[in-house]
């Protein structure tokens, strides 16, 4: 199932990212596409509310993986920097991780820069940005 949203401010975004958030449970992966600020931090800081993290969410460009510990724990990957890495240094950054660990609720931004090697997303989400707003495709997965 594919549906397409106009999201008009930051608000908009991040309600769309608990409106996902509250559907998911452990072992779920939600990818995020889109270009340098169409969105998917914002979405993020939704979804971890929706799930009860406190803890205010940033984009782990730089360390690669944020892991935001509760009942349900978050992993927010950003795949940003991994592009063309092959499998022995994608362990190294601690993707292989990432991947095993199904007691948490794993988020990717960048996801395309290592889709060999994801499982397939609960949800696809695709962000661009059109004018003053920003528009959503979300693709779901069963």
């Amino acid at each position: 199932m594919t549906r397409t949203l106009h999201l008009p401010d930051a608000a908009a975004t991040q309600a769309l990212g608990e409106e996902i958030g509250r559907s998911l449970v452990a072992g779920d992966v939600v990818a995020l596409s889109g270009p340098l600020g169409s969105g998917k931090t914002t979405f993020s800081q939704g979804l971890a509310r929706a799930i009860g993290i406190q803890a205010p969410i940033s984009s782990p460009t730089f360390v690669f993986i944020n892991e935001y510990r509760n009942e349900i724990p978050l992993l927010h990957l950003d795949a940003y920097r991994l592009e063309n890495m092959s499998w022995d240094d994608l362990r190294d950054t601690g993707f292989e991780d990432w991947l095993d660990r199904d007691d948490a609720v794993r988020l990717i931004e960048w996801p395309e820069m290592v889709e060999q090697w994801l499982p397939k997303p609960r949800f696809w989400l695709r962000f661009e940005i059109e004018d003053e707003t920003r528009k959503v495709e979300i693709s779901e997965f069963s």
